[in-house]
């Protein structure tokens, strides 16, 4: 079996190996994988914006930090876009927990009011109460 040696691309000719019997040299590409880009949480926010209720404006500020987070990605400042994008996340956790407690308490206090309704409706119904007749007011 006859083996062809072929230079590599860009390689000087000094580096190669003029032997037959040697290994061909081996070309190692190496990929560099950074770091995940940093996340600015924008749908979150306009979420938290939109539908939370904006309590206190804090859905308002985190979607300020959410696009300070996306313009500081765009320009290249991974860390800047970091910072921003962790406050971001910070107030729409805070947003979220608000509006998830202020609408569990809102349906406890429904659901007690319903429940005193219809025990006030049942106590009225076991007394048998009856309204004066029209005929008797002026007597």
């Amino acid at each position: 079996m006859e083996v062809d040696y072929v230079p590599l691309q860009d390689t000087p000719q000094g580096l190669l190996c003029q032997n037959p019997a040697a290994p061909p040299l081996v070309q190692y590409t190496t990929v560099n994988m950074g770091a995940e880009p940093p996340k600015d949480h924008i749908i979150w926010s306009l979420i938290t914006l939109f539908y939370c209720g904006n309590p206190c404006c804090l859905g308002l500020a985190a979607f300020i930090f959410s696009i300070k987070s996306r313009d500081r990605k765009v320009v290249g400042d991974l860390d800047g876009a970091r910072h921003y994008g962790a406050t971001a996340r910070c107030l729409n956790i805070i947003v979220t927990a608000m509006v998830v407690t202020l609408v569990v308490i809102a349906l406890i206090a429904v659901i007690i009011v319903v429940v005193q309704i219809q025990q006030t409706v049942r106590s009225m119904n076991n007394q048998d109460y009856r309204f004066p007749s029209s005929n008797n007011w002026g007597r």
